[in-house]
């Protein structure tokens, strides 16, 4: 598409994607038909060509979380499929493990159903497909959330997020798979390849036991390089199973008597007694530090309640919560409030209530000042008329000057000097007391 209009787009984007993520409405049927004329380029079609793949043949979607991959693979003419083609994943949402809740931001892990009703020529995000979250599995789980997808514009709340270029090749793949007869493409979403050495970094995840599950489907594929046969039971996926006299798999009920094909059997168990010994090698050599991961329902319900005061347009930290090993929770000291309508009403809203507090305070204060002026002013009154009772003050008692006092000693000596009865008296007295 033109550069100009890319850009367009892209800026008026900006707003709705900071308040919606990916989760556009999906309630009408919007059919197959995109924007222009998607096409998937020469180099492809050339290596379509050498690898036997029939341009409508039906494809499959494989997703690395911590690689940052998205794989597209096509069937061959033998019914087998190969890679045909691979993009780095623009952005995803969340942390490794699965999505748990509504609002939670993560993007989801596990085996999807795309039908053709699915695919969104005119989203919001230029194309997007619906991988079909919730499934069998996340229902059975009590797991929440709606409209997840793999889209455009590069912006994920909870979504595989491609380039608009990625993500035209992506959507023609699928069109033409479609056009061909395929009915529903399968989509493999997981939190890294499943490696020996990746399982042995994360064996002590609280998700390890949820990703070994998903592991089994990942190693059958990897034998038969075929969509594995996806089904629920006891609230667990199961793979490639038979059931036993017609009975049918119940996602909350208890698996039926099933069985695997027996050649798929043989070279499962072969594959996993490999595994298990590169499995214990990789545990005893060095690996890289696991990337971040989620902790459980608990830090989920922490990230829905951030992401829906943020979608409110309340102040709240500028990156969601997270659960420490030990059980603390980490938030970031920055605040921030989205820019979008709700967030402008909030600001105005707590603006007007500041204001209205600011106000109140004055007025308190006001208030305070005229009562202790009041009181200060009847306190000089009663203090006033108290005087007023009393009367006039008594004339005080007049005292020796200094020099009067500093004269009397002299005063003393020259009276004890002169005659008379008064002078014979003090001499009389001296003498007695040794004067």
């Amino acid at each position: 598409m033109p550069k100009l209009a890319s850009i367009a787009r892209s800026g008026l984007l900006v707003a709705a994607l900071a308040v919606a993520g990916c989760n556009e409405s999906q309630s009408t049927f919007e059919g197959l038909t995109a924007k222009g004329e998607l096409h998937i380029p020469q180099k492809v079609l050339d290596e379509m060509k050498a690898k036997d793949m029939p341009r409508t043949s039906p494809v499959l979607a494989r997703i690395f979380k911590e690689e940052g991959k998205l794989e597209i693979w096509k069937q061959k003419s033998n019914g087998r499929y190969d890679i045909i083609a691979s993009y780095d994943i623009c952005k995803w949402s969340g942390k490794l493990g699965p999505k748990f809740i509504e609002g939670d931001r993560q993007a989801p892990e596990g085996f999807y159903t795309v039908r053709p009703w699915q695919m969104k020529p005119n989203s919001q995000f230029y194309l997007a497909f619906n991988i079909g979250y919730p499934n069998a599995y996340d229902r059975a789980n009590g797991r929440t959330g709606s409209n997840l997808m793999v889209h455009g514009a590069c912006s994920s709340s909870g979504c595989y997020s491609m380039t608009d270029a990625q993500i035209e090749q992506i959507y023609a793949f699928g069109r033409d798979a479609f056009s061909g007869g395929q009915t529903e493409f399968q989509v493999q979403a997981f939190p890294f390849r499943m490696t020996a050495a990746n399982m042995a970094r994360y064996r002590d995840d609280p998700n390890y036991e949820f990703w070994k599950m998903l592991k089994e489907g990942y190693d059958q594929f990897e034998i038969t390089k075929v969509p594995p046969k996806v089904d629920v039971c006891e609230k667990r996926y199961v793979f490639n199973q038979i059931p036993e006299n017609g009975a049918a798999f119940s996602p909350t009920g208890a698996c039926p008597a099933s069985t695997m094909p027996d050649t798929l059997k043989m070279a499962y168990q072969s594959y996993v007694s490999d595994y298990e010994k590169a499995f214990t090698s990789a545990i005893k050599s060095s690996t890289p530090e696991p990337a971040p991961t989620i902790a459980g329902l608990n830090e989920a319900t922490l990230v829905s309640d951030w992401t829906r005061k943020r979608a409110r347009g309340e102040r709240v930290p500028v990156e969601p919560p997270s659960l420490e090993p030990d059980g603390s929770v980490k938030v970031t000291s920055q605040m921030g409030r989205i820019d979008s309508p709700a967030g402008r009403r909030m600001a105005a809203l707590e603006a007007a209530e500041a204001e209205k507090k600011r106000l109140a305070e004055e007025k308190k204060r006001a208030a305070e000042e005229k009562a202790t002026a009041i009181a200060l002013a009847k306190a000089e009154k009663a203090a006033a008329e108290a005087l007023a009772k009393a009367g006039p003050a008594p004339a005080p008692t007049a005292s020796p000057d200094a020099s009067q006092v500093a004269a009397a000693p002299a005063d003393e000596a020259a009276a004890a000097e002169k005659p008379g009865l008064l002078g014979g008296v003090r001499k009389r007295m001296a003498s007695l007391f040794g004067g």
